[in-house]
Parts: C-alpha cells; sequence; structure tokens
C-alpha cells in the first residue's frame, strides 16, 4: 500500500482542517515547497495536495506554489481542488502533475469528466468526499443525497480508474478510518485504484486497512498524524508493505 503524505495550501501556505471547516484550520508552515522537498527526503513515493482555497472558490488559487511543490518533490504528484474546467485540469498536468483530481464536477458535470477523461486517461482521478456515505461537494460545503458508492459506480463506469474516497466525519480528527464505508467503496468499484483519506493517524490504522483483503485498496493518504508529529512517514511506509 503507498502511503501519500499530504499537502494542503491555504493562502500559500501548509494547512490543516478539522473535517474540512475553513474556521478550524491549523497553519503548519509558510513555505510548501520546502515541506514537499521534506517529504521527499523522508521517503515519500508519492504526494497529494489539495488547493483548499480553490475546492472553496471554484477555481485553483495556487498554481505558482503548485508547480514549486511538483518541482521540489520530485516524483509523482496528484493535485486536486478547483479543477472544474479542461483549462483548468491542463494547466496542473502542465505543470508536472502525475493525476488532477476532480471533485465536485465529477458529480456536477459529469460531461465534463467525460471529455477530461478523453483527453488525458489514467491522468484524471476523482475524489469522491462524503459524511454518513451521502456525497459532500464545494470544499465540503454542501451536502448531496447521493450515495458515495453510487457516484464511484457512476465514475467507474465513465472510465475513472483511481477514486480517492474521503471520510469528512473522520478527517482530521486522528480517530481511524471508517474502514466500513472503505470496504463498501472498494467493493462498489472493483476495477478501480481506491485511495483511503480521512482519520489515518497510526501504523496501525494501514494495518486495519489491508486487513480488509480489498485488493484495490491502493493507497492511503496521511497529513495531520504526520504534522503532529504522532507517527513519522518511515513507520507509515513500513506499515504499508
Amino acid at each position: 500500500m503507498i502511503i501519500l503524505p499530504a499537502i494542503d495550501l491555504k493562502d500559500g501556505k501548509c494547512v490543516r482542517l478539522r473535517q474540512g471547516r475553513a474556521d478550524d484550520v491549523t497553519v503548519y508552515g509558510d513555505d510548501p515547497a520546502e515541506q514537499a522537498r521534506d517529504w521527499a527526503e523522508q521517503g515519500g513515493e508519492e504526494l497529494h495536495v489539495v488547493d483548499l482555497d480553490g475546492a472553496f472558490e471554484g477555481e485553483p488559487r495556487h498554481a505558482e506554489v503548485i508547480a514549486r511543490i511538483i518541482a521540489a518533490f520530485g516524483r509523482p504528484v496528484e493535485v486536486g481542488g478547483g479543477l472544474r474546467t479542461l483549462e483548468t485540469v491542463k494547466e496542473i498536468l502542465d505543470a508536472g502533475a502525475a493525476r488532477a483530481i476532480i471533485g465536485s464536477a465529477a458529480l456536477e458535470d459529469p460531461a465534463f469528466l467525460s471529455a477530461a477523461l478523453e483527453l488525458y486517461g489514467e491522468k484524471i482521478a476523482v475524489g469522491i468526499d462524503a459524511r454518513n456515505g451521502f456525497v459532500q461537494t464545494r470544499g465540503w460545503v454542501e451536502t448531496t443525497r447521493v450515495k458515495a458508492t453510487d457516484l464511484a459506480v457512476a465514475v467507474a463506469k465513465a472510465g475513472v480508474k483511481t477514486i480517492i474516497y474521503t471520510d469528512t466525519a473522520t478527517d482530521g480528527m486522528l480517530k481511524g478510518p471508517n474502514l466500513t464505508q472503505m470496504a463498501a467503496i472498494c467493493d462498489a468499484v472493483p476495477t478501480c485504484r481506491v485511495t483511503a483519506s480521512g482519520g489515518i493517524s497510526s501504523p496501525f490504522d494501514i494495518t486495519s486497512l489491508k486487513a480488509l483483503e480489498r485488493p484495490n485498496l491502493h493507497a492511503a493518504i496521511v497529513g495531520k498524524a504526520l504534522y503532529d508529529g504522532r507517527t513519522t512517514l518511515k513507520e507509515m511506509n513500513l506499515a504499508g508493505v
């Protein structure tokens, strides 16, 4: 299982939100590129980057910062947050991102998702954020009546091969992932690689995810636990082996 350290961007800084709330933010650094370099030095294989301002406002706000992050990390970087047009997807991929993560637009604009997939294929991932099993959009501000598993099936049918599933109720809470929902997502889309996100705080949590024995559970994103020093990337990588 690949472990992806996370860099969330707000106002040009590395931050973490509790349960995605913009009013509950902790700043961890003023130089995101230096943080990316640090994750690479600690053994990061891939990196997960989210433009939080872009997610809230509907278009990317950190293009230059993200370009510096990609250059500093020097390994595959996936980027999301506000990617709702083909132009913004192209800009992120042209900057060197390995994958562009489409979030709200995957639900709200299926035609856009299809067009992006036609142009960029497996470089397009879909981020599904959900609370209590129901999809949230617009930076987790709006909760829909669409089940996360139903959206996962729909995007898989459209041709998506990578899904990043974030359980927003557990995100930033350091209380462990929602194993039941992770299993349900994996079972719904057996042809997709699934990345787990939300609540992952220790090597034990990685072991618990692996114990689900879902072959398509491909990776896990870790944020706050690393920044707070509760574990190290080396420890998480060892658990993922």
